[in-house]
């Protein structure tokens, strides 16, 4: 069984929350606005961590990142994104079966065409009345399950 850590939209701001619950997993996945390189360089610390650029990602570091990776886990084929807008292909007919995307803060899983889409929210600066959040993906084989948990935060 592998572990793959979801986290997006942290803005800068990387939580100790975020943190306890990403310890232990095998890959991190990071949705893009990710704020400044010193929260790539705390991630890699846990686990090899694959990003995406978000719009919000500026300067000569977040040049160096990809809008889009395509990764494989197992048998399971993973798109990520920052927003789901930009999307140029159908990922059903590339056969990728999970899309990580980011950007709008909302915390979500939702399958439309045999594709699971998951936006893992922001667990960063908090962005009106929307909740700190970050979710996990458990693979095993052609198994894919996704889990978002709320951050308790002040």
């Amino acid at each position: 069984m592998i572990r793959v850590g979801l986290i997006s939209d942290t803005h800068g701001l990387l939580r100790p929350e975020a943190l306890a619950f990403l310890r232990g997993c095998d890959a991190i996945i990071h949705a893009g606005d990710i704020g400044n390189p010193g929260i790539l360089e705390r991630l890699s610390v846990l686990a090899p961590v694959t990003t995406v650029r978000g719009n919000n990602d500026v300067g000569d570091w977040a040049d160096a990142l990809n809008e889009t990776e395509l990764l494989h886990f197992g048998h399971v084929r993973i798109q990520v994104i920052h927003d789901l807008a930009r999307m140029t292909i159908d990922p059903a007919a590339a056969g990728i079966r999970i899309v990580i995307a980011g950007h709008s803060h909302k915390p979500a899983i939702v399958e439309k065409c045999g594709v699971q889409y998951i936006n893992p929210g922001s667990a960063g600066p908090r962005r009106f009345r929307l909740p700190i959040s970050i979710g996990e993906l458990r693979i095993d084989g052609t198994s894919a399950v996704a889990h978002l948990t709320q951050l308790a935060v002040a």
